[in-house]
């Protein structure tokens, strides 16, 4: 009875605070879309250089008063609110709980008033989304740290609402904002690629279509040919793309090559090296770009791994280059200076797979949708084994990476093995090659 009474008082104690910190991201975004109130909170907008340094002492602690301070007041007045609906149904146990929204909303009221009044431990102690310095880490996944709150400053103000738990941000699909950013996609003269251009373009992105191939390609946006900036380049030859990757801010790693069954040495190689060893260089190529804060916080890599990582794709090569290209992914993300996201897909149909069962349009608006809505691993299927087989994979696959290799202290870059002739081999530029299989 009393570890119920325990119980009960703690889910009330975390949704107090839950609840807050709703209430306060709720008001953080209305405050964009309502002219009066953003006359309050422009203020905070106001204060800080690009290293997150304040402009002057004044304007900053005048974003207190006209900012922090109103803003805490309404997570003030909505754990009120939260407080009388609780005790209602449980006088006791809600009384006591929602005691812990209180102390928490109150950490925030006196932090708002320390930098008010000028204290000067009072920044470095109690406004730790705005520190200077150096980024340690990308942006987080589930918790507000510096390079998250960054983006709402610098990247796009009517994104990256959330103050310390990303939950409405994920929800609203604005935990990533692709508006002005720079993605590059390959493999973009297939399926998959022109279909990903299309929704990128649509979310206000400026694509860079990177194609192997030498035929041509119309990218059709509402009826009209898109105006579209295409590269072409060679497998083998990533590194001569430094220059244009520096200024890119997301690199979709989308191409590949299905032997079908053929298992001969030259299949063997040409299969990793196009699906595997072709993505690590390509990969470690961009992430040579990511130095500053700015890098760290915009840039991103998204790699096609596709479903074969997990199940069958009835074409052996193909599964086996694309599970150790899913692998050097998940190895890298352990050392990685950006986010790097994963795209486990299943088949979609396309030129080469007239049998798909997805569309590549829907797969694309999908993967597009998931990605604001910051999901590190993207899974677009109909087979739902791979929603549960997946993340434990990951997971698992991490761990033992993670335990059984040493962290890397500095980018080397990845080297052609002797073995393979990168000039004898050509890729398919369709993002899912292996489409012509049932499983991708």
């Amino acid at each position: 009875m009393v570890w119920t009474v325990w119980a009960v008082t703690a889910v009330w104690a975390i949704g107090s605070v839950l609840w807050v910190e709703l209430v306060r991201d709720l008001y953080h975004a209305l405050a964009h879309l309502w002219e009066p109130l953003y006359r309050l909170h422009g203020w905070h907008h106001r204060v800080f250089k690009k290293d997150l340094t304040p402009f002057n002492e004044q304007i900053y602690r005048e974003a207190q008063w006209y900012n922090d301070l109103p803003e805490s007041g309404v997570m003030l007045l909505g754990l009120t609110l939260f407080s009388l609906s609780a005790r209602a149904i449980d006088p006791t146990a809600a009384t006591w709980g929602c005691g812990l929204g209180l102390v928490y909303t109150l950490i925030y009221v006196f932090g708002a008033v320390v930098r008010g009044l000028g204290f000067p431990w009072a920044h470095d102690l109690t406004d730790l989304t705005h520190l200077p310095g150096p980024f340690e880490a990308p942006p987080s996944r589930w918790l507000v740290n510096r390079t998250y709150h960054w983006r709402h400053h610098f990247d796009n103000q009517d994104a990256y609402f959330c103050g310390v738990l990303s939950f409405l941000d994920r929800w609203l699909g604005t935990a990533l904002s692709l508006k002005n950013k720079t993605v590059a996609v390959t493999g973009a003269s297939g399926t998959l690629g022109r279909a990903l251009i299309e929704q990128l373009h649509r979310s206000g992105a400026k694509v860079i279509a990177l194609t192997s191939s030498d035929r041509e390609f119309v990218v059709m946006i509402d009826g009209e040919p898109l105006d579209l900036r295409t590269e072409v380049w060679t497998i083998g030859e990533e590194a001569k793309l430094t220059s244009l990757l520096e200024k890119v801010d997301i690199l979709v790693i989308n191409h590949g090559v299905n032997v079908h069954a053929d298992r001969s040495i030259a299949a063997i190689e040409q299969s990793y090296n196009v699906n595997a060893f072709s993505g690590l260089r390509l990969m470690e190529t961009f992430l040579q770009t990511v130095r500053t804060n700015r890098d760290i916080a915009r840039k991103e890599v998204w790699v096609n791994t596709s479903e074969a990582e997990v199940l069958p794709a009835f074409s052996p090569l193909y599964e086996l280059s694309k599970r150790a290209l899913g692998d050097f992914v998940t190895l890298r993300r352990l050392d990685a200076p950006c986010v790097i996201r994963k795209l486990i897909l299943g088949p979609f149909k396309s030129d080469l797979n007239p049998v798909g069962v997805m569309s590549a349009d829907r797969v694309a608006r999908r993967i597009v949708r998931l990605a604001k809505s910051d999901a590190r691993n993207i899974i677009v299927t109909i087979d739902p084994l791979t929603f549960v087989l997946h993340p434990l994979k990951e997971i698992a696959v991490s761990l033992y990476f993670r335990w059984f290799s040493k962290p890397s202290t500095r980018t080397l870059p990845f080297v052609e093995p002797e073995a393979i002739d990168a000039s004898t081999l050509t890729a398919s530029d369709s993002a899912n090659s292996a489409q012509t299989s049932t499983k991708s």
